[in-house]
């Protein structure tokens, strides 16, 4: 195992990203458009890849959410790979990057189609906040909040 810290420029995440693209379109139907225009990947200068065997089998990043606040982006296990904990140690792995920065917490956004990622997110400490910025008041959005130590 072998995780590693890049930018969105890295061709591996480029990859799992349009796998993760192409997952979310069939989930989110009609809402897809919606949530798409937040999930550019130009510019995310805070991104980890896990690797096995040197194959990419999931990746993650984080941007500025507001001071001392990261916001979790672009998490993505290829379905394969799924139920083997690689997802929670993605999430660590970019926790621990965001503490390093100076970062006190982390919030996320996820969609009620993804019970697989609302069940990671509580799993690892995350809990429920009222919908913020352009997810105030989606019903098919659901936010998350966790602390860093």
């Amino acid at each position: 195992m072998n995780i590693i810290r890049t930018t969105s420029k890295n061709s591996d995440f480029i990859a799992l990203v349009r796998l993760l693209d192409a997952d979310l379109a069939i989930r989110d139907g009609e809402d897809h458009l919606f949530y798409a225009q937040f999930n550019s990947i130009d510019a995310l200068n805070h991104v980890v890849v896990y690797y096995e065997n040197k194959q990419a089998l999931g990746c993650g990043a984080f941007k500025p959410f507001s001071e001392h606040c990261v916001e979790i982006k672009r998490m993505f296990t290829l379905p394969d790979q799924r139920t083997k904990g690689i997802a929670s140690k993605i999430l660590q792995a970019l926790e621990t990057w965001a503490f390093e920065l100076n970062n006190h917490s982390c919030v996320l956004e996820t969609g009620i189609h993804q019970p697989e990622a609302i069940a990671l997110y509580e799993k690892n400490g995350y809990r429920r906040i009222s919908n913020y910025g352009q997810y105030s008041g989606v019903e098919t959005s659901l936010c998350f909040e966790k602390k860093l130590k």
